[in-house]
């Protein structure tokens, strides 16, 4: 008989009981999880995460192993692991789909959401390819982010006194699921023809529509100062404001910001980032520069009142770019250049303005990686491209 799974876990602001309609298979496990989930309330984008991770794991557990969490051994986690990489296809979607959908008051379990998604690239999507399920393949970074997730959860565990050890920390061979590489090389950035043409294609919207110069704006920032999407709009956590923009008392320009993990940062402000924003103040009829205490929304709304909330928004405005920026690379018979600039993201932005930073400007490593939030320098070092230029150098000029 088929198993098919059931969403268990609603949104945060749903989660005070368990959704009758869910068929949860064991209660504790139910308020041990919720209890687990609930500590990363204040971030949504580590809830959903959370989330997500351990509602895959309720759902082998429950529907197809049939055992309560708190009883996983090391050897339930493997095999979890195994069945990750190859679910059976009937828990497998092609698109994202909510877990619960209100019917006349009621949240129901969406008989359309699985715990797998088969995925497709933006450049297969824009070639009319379809998202087929039995495509589907697990990346490192997902198998990463299942490992990490699950130890934190049964450490969790342990400390509540639900078990006495975690069955995750036990797995001494991780590597086997993971792969090892020499040093892993940032590649999803833009090169200097794509970031020319996408600058250019800014910068001629905004000379002829104005409404454009807050394009103009969101390019130079996420490439300028290395902004995450999520930093451009207002959350219960983070609303950007015009006085984020400061000056200290030694004449040094910073921008404040709350990013990944709730951690605020202070960014060292560049003289072509402070010229895009006093040429972005002017076109809203602001001052050239902001005062301490002007509380206006960074990119406020199109419509009505108030900062901008949406990242969909901020993703339309970028792809508005990178779509006449690919068309402009393909009249000048850039064939790869326009081919690869399909593929890129709105995040692609962040990762160019710290590789230019480091691999063409010379800044050092501790400066961009404290600008850029990372948590170590090993991260930031990931963009670094000399000792790969060097090495392949050495390697050019050889012959047989």
């Amino acid at each position: 008989m088929k198993v098919v799974p059931i969403p268990v876990i609603d949104k945060l602001e749903f989660m005070t009981d368990p959704n009758p309609l869910s068929d949860i298979y064991l209660l504790e496990d139910y308020v041990s999880v919720i209890n687990f989930l609930r500590q990363y309330g204040g971030n949504i984008s580590t809830f959903e995460s959370y989330r997500r991770e351990v509602e895959k794991i309720i759902q082998w557990a429950w529907r197809v192993k049939k055992i309560s969490l708190l009883k996983i051994s090391r050897s339930d986690i493997e095999e979890y692991i195994k069945f990750c990489i190859n679910p059976p296809i009937s828990w497998i979607a092609t698109k994202r789909h909510p877990r619960f959908i209100d019917k006349s008051g009621t949240r129901c379990p969406n008989k359309d959401w699985r715990p797998f998604v088969s995925c497709i690239s933006k450049l297969d999507y824009k070639e009319g390819k379809i998202p087929d399920r039995n495509d589907y393949s697990i990346s490192q970074k997902t198998i990463r982010e299942i490992f990490s997730v699950l130890s934190s959860m049964f450490n969790f565990f342990c400390i509540e006194g639900k078990v006495e050890r975690n069955p995750v920390a036990l797995i001494k061979q991780k590597n086997k699921y993971l792969q090892k590489v020499q040093k892993k090389s940032c590649s999803l950035r833009l090169t200097e023809k794509q970031w020319d043409a996408c600058v250019k294609v800014a910068s001629s919207m905004a000379t002829k529509d104005s409404r454009h110069e807050r394009t103009l704006f969101i390019i130079s920032s996420l490439y300028l100062l290395y902004l995450r999407i999520s930093e451009l709009t207002a959350t219960e956590r983070w609303v950007p404001e015009m006085n984020n923009f400061y000056q200290d008392a030694n004449g040094c320009w910073w921008f404040k910001v709350v990013g990944k993990g709730n951690k605020m940062r202070e960014i060292a402000v560049s003289d072509a980032m402070l010229n895009a924003l006093k040429r972005y103040r002017k076109s809203l009829g602001l001052t050239d520069i902001p005062s301490p205490d002007d509380d206006f929304p960074l990119i406020p709304k199109e419509r009505g009142k108030g900062p901008t909330t949406s990242t969909r928004r901020i993703r339309q405005i970028v792809q508005l770019c990178f779509d006449e920026a690919i068309h402009i690379l393909k009249k000048q018979g850039q064939t790869q250049e326009s081919q690869m600039l399909e593929s890129a993201t709105v995040h692609w932005l962040r990762h160019t303005g710290i590789s230019d930073d480091i691999n063409k400007r010379g800044r050092p490593i501790a400066h961009v990686r404290d600008d850029a939030g990372h948590s170590s320098s090993a991260i930031t070092d990931q963009y670094n491209d000399i000792d790969l230029m060097e090495r392949y150098k050495s390697a050019k000029s050889k012959s047989v």
